[in-house]
């Protein structure tokens, strides 16, 4: 049911979309189908090679890098002097290597998500500029067949008067009553002939004007198709060192209050049982699994607890009929298309708007506007935080400045569901949602789109 759905909102979303690409285009570039959940877990496999420009493996086996010690270890390290500094050290050690891989591989996500953002943004602008530039050959074209329609019409009435022997027939039908009509008539024939070929200069220069701009469009819609790959590698790559991160925090995580129990243990002058320093270690991971319980019970409750007054209010996440959601509750505080820059302490805003700016709160809801796949989840430049889910039919939406993530990479998700919570990530000047709609790659206006559905800002 959900991809039904799916492809008929896609379907309808390319009808709706005037700046779609042609057939050839799409059939080039985008045919691909609806994105199934095993497809998109499949596209971390054409990122390993990315990743090594960053220094940064997958960490999938982070966990059995180092050699971490027991218990039992440190207990018997407390035995003797030599083996007790021995193990400080090599404790020491793994702490400062832990530390440092979180460091490194965060640093690597953030280099990868600044040059996703880049390249984003060079593509997005790109299919501006393809389709402005189509847009001013099909006008030239107008005017051109309009042009030649007039000259035509022009040297029709021109051959209904007597052809090319009008002048001729003006001297000896008799027409005019005198020499003066006869010359003010010839006066006129000749304004005439001089009209219709300024009409056909005119649309001579339309017509070369628009093969012109339409070969411009050409080598625009290429440089956007070229623009595209690189953005979507470039996001594999940011998603990969992403995970990385992820990975060594969890490492860090797993290990970090264990090796620091087992150091303090070893330094401890005074009759403490390694047992306590279990217990110690015991207790903070057990409140460190209740709050992680916490968290997830709160996502799930936000996702099942939809708010009805979403889809045409202020509230987040309610569905209309259509199977949309609001994806964010609160107030339209930024509209999408051109804008004046605004620049703050994170840097400058773009002058053009591409999504819908909806502000709640700090860390209020963000919700699945459709249900779909997460095929990026990472921090994604001046966007932040940031999270795109792939709906199929080259229909995707993306939310950006989040604070936290509610879902993951490679994870589908229903409509109306929490996927985050709004944040002032990025270049943000305060807790907001940016949603954007993406028809084939580039922006649309999701004030519009959602409109058409039943959802309004």
């Amino acid at each position: 049911m959900n991809d039904r759905n799916t492809l008929d909102a896609a379907a309808a979303a390319s009808a709706e979309c005037g700046c779609a690409p042609t057939p050839v285009e799409r059939k080039a570039l985008w045919n691909r189908g609806s994105i199934s959940r095993r497809g998109v877990l499949g596209l971390g496999a054409l990122s390993v090679v990315a990743l090594s420009a960053f220094g940064v493996s997958s960490g999938v086996s982070a966990a059995h890098a180092a050699s971490y010690p027991s218990w039992d270890d440190v207990q018997a390290a407390m035995q003797n002097e030599g083996a007790k500094a021995a193990e400080v050290t090599r404790i020491e050690g793994l702490i400062q290597s832990l530390t440092q891989k979180v460091a490194d591989a965060q640093a690597a996500a953030k280099v990868a998500g600044d040059e996703f953002y880049v390249a984003q943004q060079a593509f997005f602008q790109a299919v501006t500029d393809a389709e402005e530039l189509q847009a001013k050959a099909d006008e030239q074209a107008g005017i051109a067949d309009e042009s030649a329609r007039k000259a035509g019409q022009v040297a029709a009435q021109l051959y209904r008067n007597g052809g090319d022997d009008t002048s001729l027939e003006l001297f000896f039908a008799g027409s005019a009553a005198n020499a003066d009509q006869l010359l003010t008539r010839l006066g006129t024939m000749d304004k005439l002939l001089q009209y219709n070929q300024s009409i056909y200069d005119d649309a001579v220069a339309a017509r070369n004007s628009s093969q012109s701009l339409s070969d411009q469009a050409v080598v625009a819609r290429t440089e956007r198709d070229r623009l595209q790959q690189v953005a979507e590698q470039k996001m594999i790559a940011a998603q990969q060192a992403a995970q990385a991160a992820q990975a060594a925090l969890d490492e860090q995580a797993a290990n970090l209050t264990t090796l620091q129990g087992q150091l303090a243990a070893l330094k401890d002058a005074t009759a403490t049982t390694v047992a306590g320093y279990q217990e110690g270690v015991r207790i903070r991971e057990e409140e460190e699994r209740k709050r992680k319980e916490r968290e997830a019970a709160e996502a799930a409750a936000g996702a099942g607890g939809q708010n009805p007054g979403g889809g045409g209010g202020g509230g987040g996440g309610g569905s209309s009929s259509s199977g949309w959601a609001r994806p964010h509750g609160g107030f339209k505080s930024s509209d999408y298309g051109p804008r004046d820059s605004q620049c703050g302490s994170q840097g400058c805003s773009s002058s053009f708007h591409r999504g819908v700016d909806l502000a709640n709160g700090c860390g209020a809801a963000i919700y699945a506007a459709y249900a779909g796949t997460v095929d990026a989840a990472f921090y994604n430049g001046g966007y932040g935080n940031y999270i795109r889910i792939q709906h199929g039919g080259g229909l995707a939406t993306g939310y950006a400045h989040i604070d936290s993530y509610a879902v993951g990479y490679g994870q589908w998700v229903e409509a109306g569901q929490v996927i985050a919570y709004a944040g002032n990530t990025g270049g943000s000047f305060g807790c907001h949602l940016h949603f954007e709609v993406y028809q084939n790659g580039g922006t649309i206006n999701p004030q519009w789109f959602m409109a058409d559905r039943g959802i309004y800002f």
